[in-house]
């Protein structure tokens, strides 16, 4: 349609000149004394016409011509910058593919490049963040191949060159490679001197968060890592199984770290209240308060939700970790020998005459009692409990109570059996 309304306005105009040029009886005179020239108005116009296109076709030409240099100096920018772009791409590729040597030369060649380029006077507005990534690619192909004094001349140039307004994007990525590179190295405290120069919103970024993690667990500043941790739970960084596993462990590496009482206690107050909750972050606490010689009753203060959640709830507790709670209890007793809290004798014996057939806490019971010398009621419970406990430890543990009391009752025939029952259940375990 659009072809049609063409050739319809083609043919009208061609009809429009044809009745003007064929019925124009007018002329154009032109004196020149003492000459005089008649000419036709067609001629005129027709003439005209053929003296602008021939000007128009003239300064074209010219116009062209004065280009080419132009041209010419465009053309080989282009093929410049298409070089560096795939010199560039070669070096991510052999990067990434583990070719390290040839990443780096390829890093090199788009340098060289772009250096004979800003000699000859070009000037493109990507040159400052060119440069900082091919350094950087050079920078990375020398760490992996263990060359640090290329790789520290490299980074030095790209540390300059992201300093620039044009390349101010490329900066952060400069330092967190500088953390990561660091932490290679096993050198912490580069690695936190570098990881406190980043901007605040990218110390928040979830890399630069996991960077910190690593960096604190080496540098041992648990605390820290504690912390870190918990950003990264709250950013999703992990999934809900590892997020507690990584701050249960986080945790139990804090408490580790105490070797007073009071320092301990200052810990113990540093973790949140999830983390308290959780049961091996509690025994671990517990324990290591006791083993610290701290106070008894603030172990026992600890345990409180663990032996809720066990006695309680649904879910109770893993096999494993009853039985770290016991033997925890078992040594708050021994510490506090015969000043047991009678509170925690009561929830004991609620608890096992509400699970009569369950013998570790038959045992507990009887360990109870025993502190509070009850001797023979003690006895009687750890004999009914002995045969059903699965625990080699705390079998182990009962054959031991048994001997003693059997020796504090002068019957040495007994204690030798019990002693030689004990040891025999530790052989087996051994094994």
């Amino acid at each position: 349609m659009r072809l049609t309304l063409w050739f319809l306005g083609l043919f009208g105009v061609a009809v429009a000149l044809a009745l003007f040029a064929s019925g124009n009886p007018g002329t154009i005179t032109v004196f020149w004394p003492p000459y005089r020239v008649d000419l036709s108005l067609n001629l005129v116009v027709l003439s005209l016409l053929l003296v602008f296109a021939l000007m128009h076709g003239a300064f074209k030409a010219l116009s062209a011509l004065f280009a080419i240099p132009a041209q010419a100096r465009s053309w080989r920018m282009r093929y410049q910058e298409r070089s560096m772009h795939s010199a560039l791409l070669d070096a991510l590729s052999h990067l990434v593919a583990g070719r390290f040597i040839r990443a780096r030369k390829a890093a090199e060649l788009v340098l060289s490049r772009e250096a004979a380029m800003t000699r000859s006077g070009e000037v493109w507005p990507d040159a400052a963040r060119l440069r900082v990534l091919a350094h950087l690619l050079a920078a990375e192909s020398a760490q992996a191949l263990q060359d640090k004094a290329a790789r520290e001349v490299h980074f030095q140039q790209a540390l300059a060159q992201s300093a620039s307004a044009e390349a101010s994007s490329t900066r952060e990525g400069v330092q967190l490679r500088a953390v990561r590179w660091s932490l290679e190295d096993r050198d912490p405290r580069a690695a936190l001197d570098w990881l406190s120069q980043l901007p605040s919103g990218v110390a928040r970024r979830t890399v630069a968060l996991r960077l910190r993690l690593k960096v604190a667990r080496l540098a041992g500043q648990n605390d820290l890592a504690l912390e870190t941790a918990r950003l990264l739970v709250k950013h999703k960084a992990f999934s809900e199984a590892a997020a507690l596993s990584l701050v249960r462990a986080l945790a139990l590496e804090y408490i580790q770290t105490a070797n007073e009482p009071e320092r301990l206690v200052a810990v113990w107050a540093r973790l949140e209240a999830t983390e308290r909750n959780v049961p091996e972050v509690a025994l671990a606490a517990a324990g290591r308060l006791l083993r610290l010689g701290g106070d008894v009753s603030l172990a026992f203060t600890w345990l409180l939700l663990v032996w809720e959640r066990m006695t309680q709830t649904a879910s109770g507790l893993e096999p494993d970790q009853k039985i770290v709670l016991i033997r925890v209890m078992e040594n708050g007793f021994s510490a506090a020998g015969a000043s047991i809290d009678t509170v925690w004798l009561s929830r004991i014996e609620k608890a096992q005459q509400a699970a009569p057939g369950d013998a570790s806490l038959q045992y507990l019971a009887g360990v109870a009692c025993l502190h509070l010398q009850l001797w023979g009621k003690a006895q009687q419970l750890i004999r009914q409990a002995l045969p059903r406990l699965d625990d080699a430890s705390l079998l182990t543990r009962a054959w031991q109570v048994l001997a003693e009391l059997a020796q504090q009752q002068g019957d040495e025939a007994q204690a030798m059996a019990a002693w030689k029952s004990a040891a025999q259940v530790t052989l087996r375990r051994k094994r």
